[in-house]
Formats: C-alpha cells, structure tokens, sequence
C-alpha cells in the first residue's frame, strides 16, 4: 500500500557564501587592472555586483531534485549560474565554458512579499545538480545581486529527496 511505504527524507542543501573564493576571485580582477592587463581569452572576470556560493554535498549520492527554496528579504533580483568548475588551490581561473546554462532567476517585486522565479530554467538547473550530485563532493555557484539586493539581503537552498 502507498500509505505503508517510507516517505523519501528531504535534504536542505544551503547555499552558502565562500568569502574566501570570492575575495581571491575580486583579487584576480584587482591585480589585472593594477597591472594593465587584459583577461585571458575566455577568462570570467568576478564582477562587483557578482559572490561566489557552494553547497556542500555531504557525500556522493543519488538526489532528486525537488524545488528551490530563495528567500530576498527586500525587493530586487538575484541571479544563480552553477558552475562546472572544481576549484583547486591555485585558483584556476574561471572560464565562460564552465558556466552552466541555463541559469536560475529569482526575484521579489516591491509591494510583494512573494517570490517570483522563472521556473522552467529553475527546474531544468535543479535537475542538473541531481546528476552532479552523484559525483559532486561541492557545487559552486555564482550569484549576481541586482536592483538593490546584495549577500546579507539572500538566504538561498536547494532541497533534494534522497532516492
């Protein structure tokens, strides 16, 4: 019977701001521009408006996607590019290749408290971290803040069932 078969247990998976990464990545464009020097062909400078993220997958496991879960405390827009990149300790640079598409938008209008998504990019991008979470120890992310919102305005996650 449906009703005697266990419930699937629901992960909340944050996403959380990699101060470190996003300070060595603002580095990188700082060092370019004392230098006068050009990004490399393909290279993903870090914008101003633009933070790094991650989520931690406890171990590699089988996850369906269930649904995102974005909170914006005020009005504005936000960004979430999921990027290929495994991050090494010298800092290879990000390459325009290494972002995912298509990119989740999130975003609360003024006079709402509701948020609105586009959703079939948001699902599609969803789905895709259920594969890489299958040999995925970290995801990285990055979040562009626009319209007035900036980190300390997000609480984001992704929530997972186990399979």
């Amino acid at each position: 019977m449906a009703e005697d078969e266990p419930k699937p247990t629901q992960l909340d998976m944050p996403l959380v701001l990699d101060e470190d990464l996003t300070k060595q990545m603002r580095l990188r464009v700082e060092s370019l521009k004392r230098r006068g020097r050009k990004r490399q062909d393909g290279e993903k400078l870090l914008q101003p408006a633009e933070s790094v993220y991650r989520v931690d997958f406890i171990q590699q496991q089988r996850l369906q996607f269930e649904r995102w879960d974005v909170v914006l405390d005020k009005p504005g827009k936000v960004t979430i590019t999921g990027t290929s990149q495994i991050w090494t300790p010298d800092l290879t640079n990000l390459m325009t290749r290494q972002l995912l598409d298509p990119a989740a938008i999130f975003w609360r209008k003024e006079d709402s408290e509701a948020m609105d998504w586009n959703e079939a990019d948001a699902l599609e991008f969803g789905e895709r971290l259920s594969e890489l979470a299958k040999i995925r120890k970290v995801m990285y992310f990055l979040i562009t803040f626009s319209e007035g919102v900036e980190p300390a305005n997000l609480k984001a996650s992704v929530v997972f069932s186990r399979l």
